[in-house]
């Protein structure tokens, strides 16, 4: 591996671990993303914790962590939300690759490893990894489809396996190379979630999209073997917080189609809900046939999930139209307030 203050080439110039947390509630989650980063196999250049303004919480973490070499606390420096928290993370990081960790979740000793093999080709410009749900309730719900993961944050049936190009990585289990932010600028904000408020998404599809349009030739790589181990708590098992989540999907995509044509903004979602989504059904109910617990209830939630989210989508298209919904991109350390032009 080159020196960290080299950022030329294909070589990669150390990998900076950006986790942006907002509660106190997940404070031995967030030791527990902090101790799998400092154990991995590839060692981070640095692992940097965003406290999403909680002055609590940052003064906590300052003292947990002030002694320990390699880990920095910061405040958000944008307004509230994930996207101006990754933001602060970006400009303050130093490695050629920033890989980005959810508060709740555990990484396995490879995934850094796996991410920087990805950068070998200097085309490559994100790679994501594949993120496992672990259930607080040991198990998961018997009605909840495989096909909807991404309503807990999780890597769903019908993604790829392997190591294999995508329109776009999950954002909770991904690594992305400094010049994309260079450029493409940052994360959007008024897009993404913002701590408990409604569970909304796709900031990083949006950002993924429109570094392919500023870089045609830009490769993004989803590796499986880079695993993450995401806690889901027992409200997300709740059928109420998915049709809460899946009607967020839809009020997002509609933003991001917005921004960058429905043709990018739902490429990937055409195949999922002509292919992917009716096999589902069918798996649900020829379970049910089969007198297999939650058949029934997998099929039906598919459906639920497909409407919820298309009304979402249909309710967010036409806030888009009048103008109520917008959201801004920033350019990376020239703008750290989270003020960029609109997008």
């Amino acid at each position: 591996m080159s020196a960290p203050g080299h950022h030329g080439g294909s070589a990669v110039a150390g990998v900076s671990v950006v986790i942006c947390v907002y509660t106190e509630d997940r404070w031995e989650d967030i030791l527990a993303a902090v101790s799998s980063v400092r154990a991995q196999s590839l060692a981070a250049l640095e692992t940097l914790l965003v406290v999403d303004h909680n002055a609590s919480l940052l003064d906590r973490l300052t003292k947990e962590y002030k002694e320990a070499e390699g880990v920095r606390v910061l405040a958000n420096a944008g307004p509230r939300g994930l996207s101006a928290g990754r933001n602060t993370g970006i400009a303050a990081s130093s490695g050629e690759i920033i890989a980005f960790l959810d508060d709740d979740a555990v990484a396995e000793r490879d995934w850094l490893r796996h991410f920087a093999e990805g950068y070998a080709d200097p085309k490559v410009f994100a790679v994501g990894g594949r993120t496992m749900p672990v259930w607080e309730s040991r198990r998961r719900p018997a009605w909840f489809p495989e096909e909807f993961d991404w309503v807990v944050g999780c890597t769903y049936r019908g993604l790829p396996e392997g190591r294999v190009r995508v329109r776009n990585v999950l954002g909770g289990n991904a690594s992305f190379r400094r010049s994309a932010f260079e450029v493409a600028g940052g994360f959007a904000t008024g897009i993404g979630r913002d701590g408990d408020k409604r569970p909304l998404g796709c900031e990083e599809t949006e950002l993924c999209i429109r570094l392919t349009r500023a870089r045609p030739d830009a490769v993004l790589l989803i590796d499986d073997r880079a695993v993450i181990h995401h806690r889901v708590p027992a409200a997300r098992e709740r059928f109420h917080y998915f049709r809460t989540r899946t009607y967020a999907e839809g009020l997002s995509k509609a933003l991001v189609a917005r921004s960058v044509g429905a043709g990018k903004g739902l490429e990937s979602e055409r195949r999922y809900t002509t292919r992917v989504l009716p096999a589902g059904v069918g798996r649900g109910l020829r379970d049910a046939l089969l007198a297999r617990p939650g058949g029934a209830g997998r099929a039906g939630a598919i459906v639920a999930g497909v409407v919820t989210a298309a009304g979402g989508y249909v309710l967010g298209s036409v806030r888009a139209r009048r103008g109520g919904a917008t959201f801004s991109v920033v350019e990376i350390g020239k703008d750290a307030d989270g003020e960029g032009a609109a997008a």
